[in-house]
């Protein structure tokens, strides 16, 4: 997982991502209708990964914003690093092909450059997936260290997932998951790094707000950047890829300078110490299912 020298992480089966990318997840109907405006802005300044999901339902949008920096010349479809998921709907076997197909079809697209599983419950089809070329690189999100385990040690595994996309921030910075993923040689991907979007569906709005942390804001003071950058550039010196959202340009512009600066030693261990264990994403919702797990406790 060397990084290399145009901001990308080589993954377990040789293909590249680039470590800071562009969420595309819209809570409502105006955020959604800003998406393909917001998508363009960012591969103007400088973003070539893209995150999108099958249930974000902006899948449309986003397509037709990269086919437009395409059209007119600021990247090749190979510059591009598209992820899309696999929704919790589509976990049996026979449907996990439709869900992809579906999303490439919304999107125009011949193939995604990642598909990962969004919810941690299925895997042998995703590889029917890799091998038919829908998509080059497969991985999972949300997955505790003891799934991954499950994933790992499954006889008859033919490709190791690529990547684990999981809630990670200084108030539940993954440590041991991420120790866990560096010696598996699987990349970990960070959500919510800046804490979360008050989205009361997904996310315990009674959480306190990351970005008016005092420790963050007081680092901010010192290196002349905002707490966001703070945040963004402390899980970049980890060796994590980064997920950023935002449909402002002034802040896509913003989280592009995350590579302009770099955190002490002595600051990294300050922003260790913020670690509470505390998720800002209730994963009770999911807890039903016969094969959830609870988050991993650090």
């Amino acid at each position: 997982m060397a990084l290399s020298k145009d901001r990308g992480i080589t993954m377990n089966d040789g293909n590249k991502i680039p470590i800071l990318g562009f969420g595309t997840y819209s809570p409502d109907a105006v955020q959604k209708s800003k998406c393909e405006e917001a998508t363009k802005i960012a591969i103007e300044v400088g973003f070539r990964h893209i995150d999108g999901a099958y249930v974000y339902e902006t899948e449309e949008q986003v397509g037709r914003a990269i086919r437009a920096k395409i059209s007119d010349g600021t990247v090749k479809r190979e510059d591009i690093f598209y992820t899309g998921k696999l929704w919790s709907t589509f976990h049996r076997p026979e449907l996990v092909r439709k869900c992809l197909e579906e999303s490439l079809k919304k999107l125009q697209f011949d193939y995604m450059d990642l598909f990962i599983i969004h919810n941690p419950y299925s895997m042998k089809a995703m590889e029917a997936c890799k091998d038919a070329g829908l998509v080059r690189s497969i991985g999972v999100s949300n997955f505790t260290r003891k799934q991954l385990e499950m994933i790992l040690n499954k006889p008859g595994l033919k490709y190791k997932p690529a990547i684990n996309q999981v809630e990670c921030h200084p108030y539940r910075n993954q440590s041991k998951l991420l120790a866990f993923c560096k010696s598996n040689n699987i990349v970990l991907e960070g959500y919510s790094v800046l804490g979360s979007q008050r989205d009361p569906r997904w996310i315990d709005t009674n959480t306190p707000v990351l970005l008016e942390d005092p420790l963050l804001v007081a680092i901010a003071k010192k290196y002349n950047k905002s707490p966001a950058l703070v945040a963004i550039r402390y899980q970049l010196q980890r060796g994590l890829v980064v997920l950023v959202k935002t449909y402002t340009r002034k802040r896509i512009e913003e989280n592009a300078q995350a590579f302009t600066f770099q955190l002490s030693e002595e600051d990294m261990k300050s922003i260790d110490g913020l670690h509470k264990n505390m998720s800002f994403i209730k994963a009770e919702i999911f807890s039903g299912h016969p094969q959830y797990y609870p988050p991993d406790e650090e």
